[in-house]
């Protein structure tokens, strides 16, 4: 909410009081200021010009000569470029030596051989934003009004010697969406009653029930809805007040008509809509659902394709405005009308919010309907705007507004005690303290015996409970002054649950191994976001994404860390290790749980170098093992390393030969291996190593408790083996086969070489290992250790085709 200082000096006396002091007070007393703004900042020397004569540029075919009088005895020349400049106009000028918007110094200078003594400006080259310029000024110059003074400073004209206050509305506190709702906030604040100008309307004697029937289907869609008429309007620009009002506040003029409904939504924040009377096709106005498959074009030209979740204002057969959203087309406002249906209404919130999310059209008005509005100034809001058009328009007011529907309000009373209060709040407050607060929100009470019956008005529809009066009270007495204690009793000291615990040690592991931590966005395109799974998924998606780079929730984190390297990598960073832990989004295929379910996951991407090549080592490059060996690191810290198995991976984003698919017991909780070196062309990267697992699952898996056992006293016999195997049989099986068999003596199977090539059949692959046998007990015999190692060669040549070299 954009809060015009000098707006709100109308209605409050500030004079002792400066914008900033202000704005410090509010931030305090619980509506948070964002930001001050001066319009003026930075801008000097730009003052009223009166163009007395203007001829086209000898030398240019869009340039025009300009004798501009700036309050001097002499006419200044200024060369313009403007589309719309001509003689007797006021314009804003920029005199040699000014600054303009952008910290830009103008100067005296020539132009296609013509001296120019300034600049004769636009609005935007004083800092207004093309959003808010009214559309006849958007391609040329600002004229000014005809009662500006030549040679005067330009601000005040535009009202840009004011200070725009940003105010951050909570959605409890949409009462501070209007003038009227902060000026009482102010109010509070200094203890002083807003006086708000009366407005008298002038009806003439036909009735506006005459012109118009207005039904609502269901009064719970609108429970106020009420049109006036008014006729013999003459659609012209606003006065220079009411634009520049309006431009301070964000809003671009339109007409003195819609102009009237955006100031009225402003000061009210009750939104407002005029439609032209002469354009609805009947004489009947009928609040309803829209029925499934109804269309309206809208007044942004978009054709809406309408549900019955869409509350309709009709003509009683055919939409002409989306409720609370946005008007028609066909029945807008525009320089042929002359009758307007002034509309005044207060809609369902929900509906309205589930509306402007569905169409993407979320406005002023919607915001605060869905945020919820004063009930009790609805007609009194109506009533003004009716006036307001009556004065600027010229327009005759029908007698009465027809109405719909009628809400009758009544203040909410709420009770609370004096020690409830000082109790809470931790001060020793009286009964005087606390009435002066309640007199100074404009809360009518009664106190007796220390309990307070507060009866709060409509404007504060927020509060309802004691715990709200209770909050006011904390807020206008000052935050500030309440007492400051630390808890009594014996300090718990806080803790890490085993999660936290088991997460930090994961990181000093990972950490210890070189990697550095990154963290990706969690949203990502469809085709990333698919990819390195290995559970079936649902892609969760926004409804209104801002590109498509970030339009559904990510399935895995390894996308966002190749990313990351081919980020760094185009930057001539070449050797990087990153590792994240985050959430990822996976969702039932069923339609009954449509919801996304959160996973923790860790991710790892390596490239490039583990060593750097100098004059005593040689450079080293991480490799398949490289990474498999940072993940048994996590493995050993998380205590699961004897319930991992790894298995050959199908995943097509991984290189078929160097990678593997991850296994805690029978369940697959992630994967290992190099990047295809079709998928790294696509990410621009190199040689790149990666993994992810489900770290929820590891996390959770059951751990067998650490047993200390006495180092053997007895020796350790090793033997080994080397055998012939297929090649596509994996190391994993051949080692579960020889544990299988082996007996209670083993303890230990390395693996220490693997050979193919000559000598060997193709097809097939020599691979060597090392069995290590011991018994705490005894020395072991070669008896036993042959038996062993018979029951081994039987088991592999038997369940595993395996040719003992």
């Amino acid at each position: 909410m954009l809060v015009s200082y000098k707006w709100l000096q109308e209605y409050l006396d500030l004079s002792q009081i400066s914008a900033k002091e202000l704005g410090d007070k509010m931030s305090v007393t619980g509506i948070e200021v964002e930001g001050i703004t001066y319009p003026a900042e930075g801008l000097k020397k730009i003052v009223v010009g009166e163009v007395v004569e203007c001829v086209p540029h000898p030398d240019s075919d869009h340039l025009s000569i300009c004798q501009v009088n700036i309050g001097e005895a002499e006419l200044s020349q200024i060369v313009c470029g403007a589309p719309n400049v001509k003689a007797g106009i006021k314009v804003i000028v920029a005199l040699p030596g000014s600054r303009i918007a952008g910290n830009v110094k103008i100067k005296k200078g020539k132009m296609r051989g013509q001296v120019s003594n300034g600049m004769i400006c636009s609005l935007q080259e004083i800092g207004y934003s093309d959003s808010v310029i009214p559309k006849e000024y958007s391609e040329g110059i600002q004229y000014l009004p005809e009662d500006a003074v030549p040679g005067e400073e330009v601000f005040k004209y535009l009202d840009m010697d004011d200070a725009i206050i940003e105010l951050s509305i909570t959605p409890n506190r949409a009462d501070a969406l209007s003038m009227r709702g902060v000026a009482y906030e102010v109010g509070a604040i200094y203890n002083q009653k807003p006086h708000f100008p009366e407005t008298t309307l002038v009806e003439v004697p036909r009735p506006a029930a005459d012109k118009l029937k207005v039904t609502v289907a269901d009064k719970q869609d609108a429970p106020s809805y009420q049109i006036r008429i008014i006729e013999n309007v003459k659609i012209a620009p606003s006065p220079q007040w009411l634009q520049n009002r309006l431009m301070n506040e964000g809003i671009r003029p339109i007409n003195n008509v819609v102009d009237v409904t955006n100031y009225i939504l402003l000061l009210f924040g009750q939104p407002l809509h005029a439609f032209d009377y002469d354009k609805l096709g009947s004489q009947e106005i009928l609040v309803r659902r829209a029925n499934a498959g109804e269309e309206l074009v809208t007044l942004d030209g978009e054709t809406r394709k309408l549900t019955p979740e869409n509350i309709v204002i009709t003509n009683g057969t055919q939409p002409v405005a989306l409720a609370g959203t946005m008007g028609g087309l066909d029945s807008e406002i525009t320089e042929t009308t002359t009758t307007v249906a002034l509309e005044a209404a207060l809609f369902d919130g929900l509906s309205i919010r589930k509306t402007s999310r569905q169409f993407n059209l979320r406005s002023e008005s919607s915001a605060r309907f869905e945020k919820g509005i004063n009930q009790a100034t609805v007609g009194e809001a109506g009533d003004v705007a009716a006036a307001m058009i009556q004065a600027l328009a010229g327009g005759e007011v029908l007698a009465d507004a027809v109405k719909g529907s009628e809400v009758h309000p009544e203040n909410a009373v709420v009770s609370i005690t004096l020690d409830h209060i000082n109790r809470s709040l931790g001060t020793s407050l009286t009964t005087a303290d606390v009435d002066q607060v309640f007199e100074a929100l404009g809360f009518p009470y009664l106190e007796e015996a220390g309990t307070y019956t507060v009866s709060v008005p409509p404007r504060r529809w927020d509060i309802h409970i004691p715990a709200d009066l209770l909050e006011e009270v904390a807020r206008i007495y000052g935050y500030d002054k309440l007492p400051t204690t630390l808890p009594s009793g014996e300090t718990v000291a806080a803790s890490l649950t085993a999660d936290q615990a088991k997460t930090r040690a994961l990181r000093s592991t990972l950490e210890g191994s070189g990697l550095t931590e990154a963290i990706s966005y969690a949203l990502s395109t469809e085709e990333k976001s698919a990819s390195f799974t290995w559970e079936e998924s649902e892609l969760t998606r926004l409804d209104w994404p801002m590109t498509e780079e970030r339009s559904v929730l990510r399935l895995n984190l390894v996308a966002g860390l190749l990313d990351d390297v081919a980020y760094n990598l185009s930057r001539k960073n070449q050797d990087l290790a990153f590792y994240e832990i985050g959430r990822v989004f996976l969702q039932d295929k069923e339609p009954k749980h449509n919801l996304p379910q959160e996973e923790k996951h860790l991710a790892l991407a390596v490239t490039g170098s583990l060593t750097q090549k100098d004059w005593q080592t040689t450079g080293e490059k991480a490799d398949f093992f490289t990474i498999k060996g940072m993940l048994e690191n996590v493995f050993t810290t998380l205590g699961v390393l004897d319930q991992i198995t790894y298995q050959k991976s199908g995943m097509k984003e991984l290189h078929p030969g160097r990678s593997a698919a991850i296994f805690l017991g029978e369940r697959q909780i992630g994967f290992v291996g190099q990047v295809h070196p079709s998928v790294a062309k696509a990410y621009d990267i190199g040689e790149t190593y990666v993994a992810e697992v489900n770290l929820a699952a590891l996390l959770h898996a059951e751990v067998a408790p650490l047993v200390y056992q006495p180092v053997s006293k007895f020796p350790a016999v090793k033997r080994d083996i080397a055998l012939l195997v297929a090649d596509t049989l994996s190391n994993q099986e051949i080692v579960d086969t020889i544990r299988a068999s082996a007996g209670k003596y083993l303890t230990a199977v390395t693996l220490f070489d693997v050979y193919q090539g000559q000598n060997i059949e193709a097809g097939h692959k020599s691979m060597a290992y090392r069995l290590t046998f011991v018994d705490p007990e005894a020395t072991l015999t070669d008896e036993t250790i042959n038996k062993a190692m018979d029951k081994v060669t039987k088991a592999l040549t038997d369940k595993l085709g395996a040719v003992i070299r």
